[in-house]
């Protein structure tokens, strides 16, 4: 990987990670809406709902690459680190100008057969966000057969206002590697990173070996790191470790068949211990009267 050569506080360019703080409001149709914020206090301000475990702060971004639309993305490169700058983009540099032809109309019957109208949970409304044919579009009409769905992008046709703030430029090789994970996944705060001159070794944590996401973007990350870092190898470690059995655990384990039975002699010699505790002892067959009668003795009168 090479050495990065720019300056961590001079103007930014096309390809540099940075931490980025921003705002973004759309405007248009009488009304401003936030369309994504690094800062808690504004999101509040504007009640938008936020997903649980938000992080906020300064946000790891490539310069010039896909977050954001084209033209903002453009606005972003010669930006000065620690410089706050307010910009506005039209509709045609920002998310597009809406197209009336990516408006279409649906049977219900076609959109009761998606496969996420098929949960148990599933609502359509107004606004309910479907995807056809690896579309995503939001329903803008409903009646008993029809729904009509908008596949526009949502703030399409609006005006978009902006304020950035450069915090700094991740020039450090295992923070880049963390920035892109982040970007094209998340939780790169969890992955145990190494990054030297030809090879880069990602360790995945335990909560990401089975996700489904991780999987899905794991040839993207390879893909930016490749591209971005230029590694001759890249490593992805899977580690699982078979845990230490407690002796409390193996006992409960343990088959019952495998405890090991008292002797018979154990038996009789603790039958005879509590006897001669409990019990006075008692004349054995051998001792004191016979229960046959004598042989010569007359037979009793009961007997007759």
């Amino acid at each position: 990987m090479p050495p990065e050569s720019a300056h961590p506080h001079g103007a930014t360019k096309s390809g540099d990670i940075v931490r980025l703080e921003y705002d973004l409001w759309a405007e248009g149709g009488g009304r401003t809406e936030l369309v994504d914020t690094t800062h808690q206090e504004v999101a509040q301000e504007a009640k938008v709902q936020v997903p649980d475990g938000q992080k906020w702060g300064p946000r790891p971004h490539l310069i010039g690459g896909e977050y954001f639309p084209g033209g903002i993305e453009a606005s972003l490169v010669g930006l000065k680190v620690g410089d706050d700058v307010e910009r506005e983009f039209a509709p045609a540099d920002a998310f597009g100008e809406r197209d009336s032809n990516l408006i279409e109309l649906f049977s219900m019957h076609e959109i009761q057969r998606l496969p996420e109208m098929r949960r148990e949970d599933a609502h359509l409304d107004l606004g309910t966000v479907l995807t056809i044919e690896g579309r995503r579009g939001r329903v803008v009409t409903l009646t008993a057969a029809r729904v009509r769905v908008d596949f526009n992008p949502p703030y399409a046709g609006r005006k978009v206002r902006a304020k950035f703030k450069v915090v700094d430029r991740i020039t450090e090789p295992a923070e880049q590697v963390r920035a892109l994970l982040e970007l094209q996944y998340g939780r790169g705060s969890e992955f145990h990173v190494e990054a030297n001159d030809k090879t880069i070794t990602l360790t995945v944590p335990d909560r990401s070996k089975f996700d489904i996401s991780w999987m899905a973007a794991k040839p993207r990350v390879i893909d930016r790191l490749r591209t971005q870092l230029h590694p001759q190898t890249i490593r992805i470690v899977e580690e699982y470790v078979t845990p230490a059995e407690k002796k409390d655990d193996a006992a409960k384990a343990k088959p019952a068949g495998e405890e090991k039975e008292p002797s018979h002699e154990s038996h009789r010699g603790k039958a005879a211990k509590g006897e001669s505790k409990d019990e006075p002892s008692k004349p054995s067959h051998h001792e004191g009267k016979s229960h046959a009668p004598p042989k010569d003795e007359p037979p009793s009168e009961k007997d007759a």
